[in-house]
């Protein structure tokens, strides 16, 4: 991009003409998963169900509009997870550049993991792909307690090492199910966890995160739309 002598307001013209181009060619890839019944909710073994009812119909009982009503778990599908509540949430550490990593097969996240997959310092948000993904976990109804996730010791060692503020990962919590407290604890507020990611056809490498939950008052989850954009 060529600036030349002009005023400021010619030049945040030009800078904007840029980075539209920039996101026109761009490519858009949704990675949250659609609410289904079939969705898989965290400890149930019948996922979601029917979460959606027709509330009014247009024409009856006189109504003049269409609406419907939820009944969704917080904790299903595509969320965002806060150490107090959702609304406390930094908007700019959940939008921005992202790296991908794929964690090696067969292995939860320990601190030997984390240590071989070689982050550079400086870099703010992780996604982690792993088995779950070719396990297509998030496709199936029942919950499987035998999900790739975060163990204490890898915890421990992302907050002392990196300067990592934000994990995703591709199942419906980041930690495995005997260390989960001990892993949420760990993370504290300084590190934003969103699960439930749908990974499916996303590389290794790096991406700009834009993730935006619903703000829920006095809730520390929250559905959110998480898309990358590269």
């Amino acid at each position: 991009m060529r600036i030349y002598s002009c005023s400021f307001a010619a030049v945040m013209w030009l800078m904007f003409l840029e980075f539209s181009d920039v996101l026109v060619n761009a490519e858009f890839i949704d990675i949250s998963h659609q609410y289904v019944p079939g969705l898989p909710k965290y400890d149930s073994p019948s996922g979601l169900g029917e979460f959606m009812r027709i509330s009014t119909v247009i024409g009856v009982m006189g109504y003049e509009f269409n609406t419907h009503t939820f009944n969704l778990s917080t904790d299903c599908g595509t969320h965002v997870k806060a150490f107090t509540d959702v609304e406390s949430l930094d908007l700019t550490i959940l939008n921005g550049p992202v790296l991908v990593v794929e964690v090696p097969k067969d292995k939860n996240i320990t601190a030997e993991v984390m240590q071989s997959l070689n982050i550079s310092k400086g870099v703010k948000r992780v996604l982690f792909r792993t088995l779950n993904t070719e396990r297509y976990l998030m496709y199936q109804e029942e919950f499987d307690s035998s999900y790739t996730g975060f163990q204490k010791d890898g915890a421990e060692w992302l907050v002392k090492n990196t300067d990592i503020k934000l994990i995703g990962l591709d199942y419906l919590s980041i930690a495995v199910k005997p260390d989960k407290a001990d892993v949420y604890q760990v993370l504290g507020k300084d590190v934003i966890p969103v699960e439930g990611l749908k990974l499916d056809n996303v590389k290794s490498g790096e991406y700009f995160l834009h993730c935006l939950p619903l703000r829920m008052s006095e809730a520390n989850a929250a559905p959110t739309r998480c898309t990358l954009i590269q």
